[in-house]
């Protein structure tokens, strides 16, 4: 059973409001750089989708 007295219904964000909160996040923690996936583990067609992408000047 749900509970009822629990209110879960915001405002919509709007694309605006929610590129301002981004800018304001990167400002407090600065650029983030992930590790890209080393692709040990990536089947033999996913392999040919990527070099054929990269054969026509695609960054992936």
């Amino acid at each position: 059973m749900a509970f009822k007295t629990l209110k879960t219904r915001r405002e919509p964000v709007t694309l605006e409001a929610l590129g301002q909160s981004i800018e304001r996040r990167r400002a407090v923690v600065g650029d983030v750089d992930p590790p890209r996936n080393s692709g040990k583990n990536r089947t033999a067609s996913k392999r040919a989708l990527l070099a054929e992408i990269e054969k026509l000047g695609g960054k992936w």
